[in-house]
């Protein structure tokens, strides 16, 4: 077989599998298409060779977040690359029992509700039959603010009349699946599906295939501007899609966190349509990690054309940033056992890294910015600070115990209080104590405008503002009178 041959068998096994995730006919793809039933036949069964036109709509309509526009410009891929199951997706994890061979998640939002619709191929690789599936239906309206979402659960749960869950199993949504509760919390719910129905029960047997669906609705009083896809088991492919109002006009952005490693960005883009009343974004990837997870994030920036334009500070209080009026930023934070809460302090920097991210859609930091965790509502000595070259420093326990050089003075902000700016005076050398992931001390020098930076949310886990550090006499200045926005540290 030549290139162009594999290229063309690759898009139409592609095309197949999405075709299946989206729940299509070849009749249905072909009319939201807007080709012939024929053509879509004759390319899905590697006859007929897929055009690039053809490929983006076909792209368009089954939302694959850049897959098949992959499938398409990959010429070298070779055909059993896309086989239905991978023969070692069993062994990821040592589980060897259940695969997902898709998992695609696509969440709608229209006046204030938000209904998810989750879909799932699942592979039965162990000896035993399989009776039942967990799903946890997990919501937080303020990430990163425990105090504040449990008050809010306690005071409104969530109940299972608002969620209307309802499940199926196999392909076209025929067979309704029954669920029994396995943990009923006011943030959170557990369930088995059951491989049961009205019908009789139908476990999925070794070697065994087949789709499961459910779907649920949540308010936005007890949902918030983010959607998160944990990896719990070996998965082939794992996709979502988000579709919103026009009118809200919506930024997304997603991070990605693992067991090891730190929040960044995706490592591939999140597809973008605006062409009609919805603006809808898709993302896929292929063989996601062992318990990694994927989240995406979203702004509604056209609700703030309906009132008068919000302060920096409320800005700021939107995206999850506790304010200057809070008895939280006035506690010295509760430091980290490590390594024994590795896995606590990999979880609050996954949450410090998202609110840096929201921040920094909204505001251009020229000096850099830093985020520490009671500044989002958490109780931990954890900091994390960007400089303006892009590096990002991750602080534990830290504590500043030696100052040298010069003093100066230079504008702060703080994102606990944006309205204002004030002149600090601070060392241009600060020696830093601090502890690594590992448990080990380690003693860092930080110089100038990074010194500046750390030292800043150093303050922070010891319940001190910039505020306490001006000379007397001196105060904030209003922000409209800063010139320095965007500009780097003067030295």
């Amino acid at each position: 077989m030549d290139p162009a041959d594999a290229e063309v068998n690759g898009f139409a096994i592609e095309l197949k599998r999405w075709r299946d995730v989206r729940g299509h006919s070849r009749t249905t793809l072909a009319k939201a298409m807007g080709y012939d039933r024929s053509y879509v036949s004759k390319v899905e069964s590697g006859t007929e060779r897929p055009s690039e036109a053809f490929a983006m709509q076909a792209e368009k309509a089954l939302r694959t977040g850049g897959a098949l526009r992959a499938a398409f410009r990959d010429h070298a891929r070779p055909v059993h690359s896309r086989s239905p199951v991978p023969n070692d997706l069993g062994e990821k994890g040592g589980t060897g029992s259940l695969v997902v061979n898709h998992d695609d998640a696509t969440l709608h939002y229209q006046d204030g509700v938000y209904r998810l619709t989750q879909r799932r191929h699942l592979v039965n690789n162990s000896g035993e039959p399989i009776s039942r599936y967990l799903v946890r239906i997990s919501v937080d309206r303020f990430p990163g603010d425990p105090e504040r979402s449990n008050q809010l659960y306690s005071e409104t749960p969530l109940t299972w009349d608002e969620i209307g869950l309802r499940a199926w199993h196999g392909p076209d949504r025929t067979n309704p699946m029954r669920w029994t509760v396995h943990h009923d919390r006011d943030a959170f719910k557990e369930i088995w599906l059951l491989f049961s129905g009205e019908h009789g029960h139908f476990p999925l047997y070794p070697g065994e295939s087949c789709w499961i669906e459910y779907e649920y609705t949540v308010s936005e009083v007890h949902w918030g501007n983010w959607f998160q896809r944990a990896v719990r088991l070996p998965t082939r492919t794992l996709s979502v899609v988000l579709n919103f109002p026009a009118e809200l006009t919506t930024s997304v952005w997603g991070l990605y966190t693992s067991m090891t490693s730190q929040a960044v960005p995706f490592a591939t883009a999140i597809a973008r349509d605006v062409s009609s009343d919805r603006h809808i974004f898709s993302w896929s990837c292929e063989d996601p990690s062992l318990h990694a997870r994927y989240r995406l994030e979203w702004d509604f920036r056209g609700r703030a054309a309906h009132g008068p334009a919000p302060t920096p500070s409320e800005v700021m209080a939107g995206l999850g940033i506790v304010q200057a009026d809070d008895d939280r930023l006035r506690r010295v934070a509760r430091q980290f056992d490590l390594p024994a809460e590795a896995d606590e302090a990999r979880r609050v920097v996954a949450a410090l890294a998202s609110a840096a991210q929201r921040v920094a859609r909204v505001h251009t930091f020229g000096k850099g910015m830093g985020v520490a965790a009671p500044q989002i509502g958490i109780d931990r000595a954890a900091a994390i600070v960007r400089t303006p070259e892009g590096e990002v420093l991750t602080l534990f326990n830290p504590s500043v115990v030696e100052h040298g050089g010069e003093i100066d003075e230079q504008y702060e902000g703080c994102l606990s209080f944006f309205d204002v700016r004030g002149q600090v005076p601070r060392s241009h050398v600060i020696q830093v104590e601090h502890t690594t992931i590992d448990g080990d001390p380690m003693i860092t020098v930080f110089e100038r405008g990074t010194a500046r930076l750390v030292a800043h949310e150093v303050d922070h886990l010891h319940g001190c503002l910039y505020t306490d550090r001006m000379r007397e006499g001196v105060e904030p200045i209003p922000v409209e009178q800063y010139r320095g926005s965007g500009t780097s540290w003067k030295y």
